[in-house]
């Protein structure tokens, strides 16, 4: 008998068990009709975007990720998943947890995604001519006890040159691409690559190569250079990346990739070496010429030009300038051409400072005013803290937080991709106007999306939409000032 009983339990468990398999298909089957069909109710820019960057992911995956990118964009405060299902409230079906595991478990390559949103990029706002890039790291503080890649580093933002701040969190390297738009005067810098740095203490503990902040971004411009070979590109970066092994990378391409950064007053430069003679000598052959006399030996007897050039911030600045050429080198790395300028600014707000780039053809005007446009990723880095949540996630896994900081680095530049494309008299919707202000900038493009987004997505879903335009004029205007503030 209990052995009759134990079976009969057993087929009981297996149809018990087989029912709620069923179950589960038809909750997931109704999931998914939902999801397809509130992704086919997004306004038609928004879906061609994500149709673009959803061919990273298999289907399922890709109808959670267009439920998740308008929801971090109507989201006002912590970029959490959590925050993020809570601003859409019972719009979102399916269990919360299946969103949190598109970031922790779910087979997808960031790489993939960054490829086709470079491409967009690329295709729609600069179809031809060089592309400018900006190269920089920044530190995004993330708290928790076992977090992922977590370190201790310099925060520049909040360092001196007499007291230096650090920060426990996430550094990462980001290159973005600067592009004029046609509603602004300065170029914006749109982040399209990312890679976290990992410190030399964790690199050594997981028994991995150390790669330094500069390392990095020379892998992510070769990244760059191929996916893109019939494109030029020209890159710029601060003076932690002011490295021979950068410039000595550019060199190698000397037709697709120039490369500008700091300099240094007492840089070595040569001559190239001298042409071999018909006679033999002894010994290996010269690798470098001539020593040339330092940039501030120059500076100190040259004659300096006036020039009148675009500065920091998108205004105009006079200057003094020095310029000359010569073969940087370091041992057991060879020599690199290079064309160097000195500024002096004659308001006397910033300091004489020295660049350099890796294409001698370039001019000191040339130079000044392509260094000083990369200021504009800092202003990103600033804006992607205070309007998107930069530093609000809580991610802990590796896979988490190598995905979650680099899609919202992405999500800027999803915000101007949404922007451009929307019409004039959409534009005019989320702008502040004050005295003195010119330009249209990333809040006013934020609140612009969130308004375009509630107006043509949520409030227009059937059952939405009879409710709203029931409202008065005023009361909607005062509902969407509400729903999407400007930050």
């Amino acid at each position: 008998m209990p052995s009759i009983a134990r079976r009969r339990r057993s087929r009981l468990s297996k149809l018990q068990r087989r029912q709620r398999r069923r179950q589960q298909t038809r909750k997931d089957r109704a999931v998914r009709r939902r999801l397809a069909q509130l992704r086919t109710q997004l306004p038609r820019p928004a879906l061609r975007l994500l149709d673009t960057l959803g061919r990273a992911f298999t289907q399922a995956t890709a109808l959670r990720f267009a439920l998740l990118v308008p929801a971090a964009l109507l989201t006002v405060g912590r970029h959490t998943v959590a925050n993020l299902l809570r601003t859409l409230g019972p719009l979102v079906p399916g269990d919360a947890s299946s969103y949190r595991r598109l970031f922790s478990h779910r087979r997808w390559s960031s790489w993939r995604l960054a490829r086709f949103l470079t491409d967009w990029v690329l295709e729609h706002l600069l179809p031809d001519g060089p592309v400018l890039l900006a190269g920089d790291d920044t530190v995004d503080e993330h708290r928790g006890k076992k977090v992922y890649g977590k370190g201790r580093h310099r925060d520049p933002v909040r360092s001196t040159h007499n007291y230096t701040a650090f920060r426990w969190g996430h550094k990462w390297v980001v290159v973005a691409v600067l592009v004029r738009l046609p509603f602004t005067r300065r170029r914006w810098a749109l982040p399209v690559l990312v890679a976290l740095y990992r410190s030399e203490e964790e690199n050594r503990r997981q028994k991995r190569r150390h790669k330094t902040p500069p390392v990095l971004l020379r892998q992510l411009l070769r990244v760059l250079l191929r996916w893109f070979p019939r494109r030029q590109f020209v890159c710029t970066a601060d003076g932690n990346f002011a490295t021979h092994d950068l410039a000595r990378f550019a060199a190698r391409h000397p037709q697709r990739l120039t490369y500008l950064s700091h300099f240094y007053a007492d840089a070595s430069l040569y001559d190239p070496p001298p042409a071999a003679s018909g006679k033999r000598r002894k010994g290996r052959p010269r690798v470098r010429g001539r020593k040339r006399p330092s940039p501030a030996a120059v500076v100190a007897r040259a004659t300096r030009q006036q020039l009148n050039v675009a500065w920091y911030g998108g205004g105009r600045r006079r200057v003094e300038v020095v310029t000359g050429t010569g073969h940087w080198y370091q041992s057991g790395a060879g020599l690199v051409a290079i064309v160097w300028v000195w500024v002096h600014d004659k308001t006397g707000t910033h300091r004489d400072d020295y660049f350099f780039a890796t294409d001698q053809t370039w001019t000191a005007a040339q130079i000044i005013e392509t260094y000083t446009g990369r200021w504009n990723l800092e202003t990103t880095f600033q804006e992607m803290r205070c309007c998107l949540g930069l530093e609000t996630t809580r991610g802990r896994k590796a896979a988490t937080v190598l995905r979650v900081a680099p899609c919202l680095f992405g999500l800027y530049t999803v915000v101007v991709a949404l922007y451009v494309q929307l019409p004039a008299r959409r534009r005019q919707g989320g702008v502040l106007s004050w005295a003195g202000k010119q330009d249209v900038t990333f809040s006013d493009a934020l609140t612009t999306v969130r308004r375009w987004l509630w107006v043509e997505w949520v409030f227009a879903i059937p059952g939405h939409r009879k409710a709203f335009t029931k409202l008065s004029r005023s009361f909607q205007q005062t509902l969407l000032a509400g729903l999407a503030p400007a930050p």
